[in-house]
């Protein structure tokens, strides 16, 4: 053969294992004409005012100064959307991963956290090129409840400090320490600060309320003043109001200017953090949690965008011309390049956002275009009216982010548990409570091995060995199901059965309804055709076809027999 085949025998192999990197913008630019311009224009300007009080939120409650949660919206929602392999979805730092961040700037310092992240960027890539990216799917949904719900309540708590403006020197990363400083500083709690707090969380509650549902309180004064709210994000209008009150009357609560100084009104420098290998040694374990966390919670949120364009789809106004479904692959690794720039950058990771990419489709988007405007959208404001977030009092992020936390939680599941089987609660329960009490890569990592156990538990029940004498010396074995090393304890009976048959009698091996068969239950089932042999019994198979028949055949399974078997032959013929 010569090189030329050689070569493109290996292409071939290369495309069908590898992804082939693809940008879903690509794709949306022929036919793009001005109406979805102006559409995409819309939805970016409306994401990119609602990400500005998030994208400080999150970075704040990391542990971080608030321009990383901005450069990295800014960024690496440019990146996203640009190279991402889906049309709406909507890059930058999210609440999922304020638990994370925080333990590691906690235990490992900023620099090890950019070198983590950028560490976590280039497994995605790889996950990614490697077209792992349908693997995410196969987390079970107990698991992805379970840690949402669990990062929710941490998220939730972490906030506690600056909501009731306590002075606490510095937070400590697990659970039950917060509670306990919390509890030990609650005596200095700030009443202006609390205030605050507690105002921006019934706000934000509010607001839906005043220019939704069908008959809208703003309405009544005018439909372009109920326009105008309805187009108007919650968050931004809490931070500017209650940041103007703060302002206004004098009020005594930490701002981002108290603890953090100004917010620089520049393009971020490209730094390199230290590098060693030793160090990656030491961050293998945040590494893999936030590429774990990235993929899924990405993977999660491109799925959402794909049911929210199915139904605005479905809507009698329409909305996105291609409704072509999210490439994983592709996803991942625009992630993965993103989270590999951004550490360069003074920033955070970043992934998929659930509530920016909603409320993206709910504004029209149709394309990336709309995330990329986003994204330069929040440049122009940031490099603008920096100053101004000086003033902005920490009571109001945390409650913002308090709001966020209860929305991203799924509490009605845990209503909904006693309709479920006891292995989806054992589950979810489970990882819900490690994620909480240690941290999320405990809860992921023990409830996936609760999961596989309990999968392995349910495949074994489900699997049959009936023994009948249809015929005059004949025992007849019917199998059913999957045979693995789960199940295998069920052919004991089946060799006891055989050593107590009467000298002359055959042996019928019914594998019609056999579905799989690993190596463990094909030395199984040689242990079954040895035991007939040591008493002289005749032995035959019958049905056996896929998957069973070829791991016999490749094995030169004894137990398979000599006669040609038909899985069209009846067992009795």
């Amino acid at each position: 053969m010569n090189p030329a085949t050689w070569r493109q025998r290996a292409q071939r192999l290369l495309d069908r294992r590898v992804a082939r990197f693809h940008p879903r913008l690509l794709d949306t630019l022929p036919g793009y004409d001005r109406t979805r311009l102006l559409r995409d224009l819309g939805a970016g300007i409306t994401v990119g005012v609602v990400a500005l009080p998030l994208a400080m939120a999150f970075a704040v409650a990391s542990g971080l100064k608030p321009e990383a949660g901005l450069w990295t919206a800014i960024v690496g929602g440019l990146i996203i959307a640009a190279l991402g392999g889906t049309n709406v979805q909507i890059g930058g730092p999210a609440g999922a991963f304020i638990v994370i961040v925080y333990d590691i700037v906690q235990r490992h310092g900023v620099p090890n956290l950019l070198i983590a992240t950028a560490c976590a960027g280039a497994l995605l890539v790889l996950m990614g090129w490697l077209r792992l990216g349908s693997l995410v799917r196969h987390v079970p949904v107990g698991i992805v409840v379970g840690f949402t719900n669990g990062i929710a309540v941490l998220v939730g708590v972490s906030q506690l400090r600056d909501l009731f403006g306590l002075t606490v020197p510095r937070m400590p990363a697990d659970f039950f320490s917060q509670i306990s400083a919390i509890a030990l500083h609650l005596h200095t709690f700030n009443p202006s600060a609390l205030g605050l707090g507690l105002t921006c969380i019934a706000g934000l509650s509010l607001w839906p309320l005043l220019w939704g549902g069908q008959r809208p309180l703003l309405a009544r004064l005018g439909p372009l003043l109920g326009r105008l709210a309805s187009r108007t994000p919650g968050p931004m209008v809490a931070l500017v109001s209650l940041t103007w009150v703060a302002w206004a009357w004098g009020l005594p609560v930490e701002t981002i200017g108290s603890r953090f100084g100004s917010i620089p009104q520049s393009l971020p420098a490209w730094t390199w953090p230290h590098f060693s290998w030793e160090t990656v040694r030491l961050l293998v374990v945040p590494t893999f949690t936030i590429a774990l966390l990235g993929a899924v919670e990405s993977l999660l949120c491109a799925r959402m965008a794909d049911q929210a364009l199915s139904q605005m789809n479905a809507s009698p106004t329409g909305a996105s011309p291609d409704p072509k479904r999210h490439d994983p692959n592709q996803e991942l690794m625009a992630q993965g390049l993103a989270n590999l720039v951004v550490p360069f950058l003074g920033g955070m990771p970043a992934t998929g956002t659930i509530a920016r990419t909603v409320t993206n489709v709910r504004s029209g988007a149709t394309t990336p275009i709309a995330g990329i405007v986003h994204a330069l959208t929040l440049m122009g404001i940031v490099l603008v009216a920096a100053p101004l977030a000086l003033y902005v009092p920490l009571a109001v992020l945390a409650g913002i982010l308090v709001f966020v936390a209860w929305n991203m939680g799924d509490w009605h599941e845990f209503s909904r548990m006693r309709r479920f089987s006891p292995h989806y609660r054992l589950v979810m329960l489970s990882t819900f409570a490690l994620t909480v009490v240690f941290d999320l890569t405990v809860g992921i990592q023990v409830g996936l091995v609760v999961a596989c156990v309990l999968f392995v538990r349910r495949m074994a029940v489900l699997f049959r060995a009936e023994l009948s004498h249809t015929e005059p010396a004949t025992l007849r074995i019917a199998l059913q199901g999957s045979l693995f090393f789960g199940a295998v304890a069920r052919v004991d009976a089946l060799v006891a059965a055989v050593e107590a048959a009467p000298t002359g009698t055959t042996v019928r091996l019914d594998a019609t309804a056999l579905v799989y068969l690993d190596t463990t239950g094909l030395d199984a089932l040689e242990q079954l055709h040895t035991a007939a042999r040591a008493r002289g019994l005749g032995w035959a198979v019958h049905g056996l076809h896929g998957q069973p028949l070829s791991l016999m055949t490749r094995a030169g399974a004894a137990c398979r027999g000599d006669a040609p078997m038909d899985p069209a032959t009846p067992v009795g013929g």
